[in-house]
């Protein structure tokens, strides 16, 4: 399980998170939804071990984030491959730094999302790095997967290749995967567990069926009647 107990973080002049407290629960698909600025990527870095908050403290299984790295992949939302690097030398470099690479894995999500190994990083379209990038990390047995704004900025067929990719990846009860992002409309039913959150706290959360149930909504309703009365009462 992840914890978030009372954790703070500023950058500057901005309150990134605000007493944040949140958990977590292992083996299940986790939407860390809000709008932009709201504090989603600075809670993925932290967890990921990249970012140290001010106050409060963040555990993952009872450690640290530093100390539970090779429990942990991070889809960040920049684009971190070389673009010197083939996906092939991008897949053995990953290979060789995580005991945990998962090569048949890897070969079933290189036929899936249809790349080929030969492909230079620098030289192909937006939505194949996107696969790249989401191949590279989910092709690794972590009990924890980070995915950073994963559909960003990229064409509707590949946002549901990469969604398609999730549904056929996750090991129930086995893997947690938490998506941070703002396009809630494409992993609306993919996810188990939502956090909404802005302005570095959490405004609504639980379970996401509960949650559309009771209030006659959806997930996208939800987050926009929650972040209104945000704006009411500012």
């Amino acid at each position: 399980m992840i914890e978030f107990d009372h954790v703070s973080k500023r950058f500057g002049s901005i309150q990134a998170l605000d007493q944040l407290n949140l958990q977590f629960k292992p083996g299940k698909i986790i939407g860390l939804f809000g709008p932009n600025g709201a504090g989603k990527s600075t809670a993925m870095k932290m967890i990921a071990g990249l970012n140290q908050p001010d106050r409060g403290r963040i555990l993952v299984d009872g450690q640290s984030p530093r100390q539970s790295r090779d429990r942990i992949a991070f889809l960040p939302e920049i684009d971190h491959l070389y673009g010197w690097w083939t996906l092939k030398q991008a897949a053995d470099f990953m290979r060789s730094f995580y005991s945990d690479w998962d090569d048949s894995r890897y070969r079933q999500l290189l036929d899936f999302l249809n790349l080929q190994e030969d492909m230079k990083i620098g030289k192909i379209s937006k939505g194949q790095r996107a696969k790249c990038k989401l191949l590279l990390v989910v092709a690794r047995r972590a009990p924890y997967i980070l995915l950073d704004e994963p559909l960003s900025g990229i064409d509707i067929l590949t946002r549901e290749i990469i969604i398609n990719t999730l549904n056929l990846d996750l090991r129930e009860g086995e893997q947690t995967i938490i998506i941070s992002t703002h396009e809630i409309d494409d992993v609306e039913n993919l996810v188990d567990e939502v956090f909404f959150i802005d302005q570095g706290r959490i405004m609504v959360s639980g379970a996401a069926e509960e949650l559309k149930i009771t209030r006659g909504m959806s997930l996208v309703e939800i987050m926009k009647e929650a972040f209104r009365n945000v704006q009411k009462q500012a």
